[in-house]
């Protein structure tokens, strides 16, 4: 697949509040997942298996209220796609409201690298 192909199905699937089939269809078993600076407890995940722990800290910590996600923006190897959230950190019962960027790069038909930007509160 193209780089192009790749972002607009991610983005199809994201619109759709669909974010475990991406993993599935559209990363490299090696892809590396990193938040922000990738500094401290899970900054950066590696595999499968490290995307997999990812995704159950974040589904035993937070409750989402709703998404927005923006169309991609797609450059040779790499594509943008803006993401907006409203969730609640369940410990604490803190509801807010966040924008990220995440940035991905394509090889050979899959993601291999994927990088969120944003502010910490």
């Amino acid at each position: 697949m193209e780089t192009k192909e790749i972002a607009e199905k991610l983005v199809k699937w994201c619109k759709e509040g669909d974010y475990e089939t991406p993993y599935q269809h559209l990363y490299s078993p090696n892809i590396v997942s990193i938040e922000n600076d990738g500094k401290g407890e899970g900054g950066i995940a590696e595999g499968f298996e490290g995307l997999q722990k990812k995704g159950e800290w974040w589904q035993e910590n937070f409750e989402m209220h709703s998404s927005t996600v923006s169309e991609p923006i797609v450059a040779d190897n790499w594509f943008s796609v803006r993401f907006e959230m409203d969730t609640t950190h369940k410990p604490s019962g803190h509801r807010s409201t966040m924008s990220e960027i995440g940035v991905y790069q394509v090889k050979d038909g899959k993601i291999i690298k994927e990088q969120f930007f944003y502010d910490e509160n």
